[in-house]
């Protein structure tokens, strides 16, 4: 399955997997975690509950696995960990480690909340 990962400062806690799956009638489907259970996954198990991320060595080289749940299923995918090392650098460009609460608007983010009711 092809997928796609995203990082935006304006959510500076999170990376959104877009999972591009042709059974989903053309549209990807979305999950979004903390950048974090990324970067803790690389080395060690990590997550509880919806998301689990962990290292998976394979005779193919080193991977990480990521494990969705949800009410309609469970899926298990395995991404090239140097994949996944490119990605959380760019994001610590855009974003540094520790200096995430600065990017963040609580405003904004409170207001879209509220909008959905």
């Amino acid at each position: 399955m092809r997928a796609s990962l995203r990082y935006d400062p304006a959510d500076p806690y999170a990376v959104h997997v877009l999972f591009h799956a042709e059974s989903a009638g053309g549209e990807a489907v979305s999950w979004s975690f903390a950048r974090e259970l990324l970067v803790t996954g690389l080395d060690e198990p990590a997550g509880i509950g919806d998301v689990r991320v962990w290292p998976w060595a394979t005779p193919r080289g080193d991977f990480v696995a990521l494990a969705l749940s949800s009410p309609d299923g469970n899926a298990l995918f395995e991404v090239p960990r140097s994949v996944l090392v490119r990605f959380l650098r760019r994001t610590y460009v855009v974003v540094p480690r520790g200096r995430e609460a600065e990017h963040l608007d609580v405003d904004t983010a409170v207001n879209r909340l509220l909008a959905g009711r």
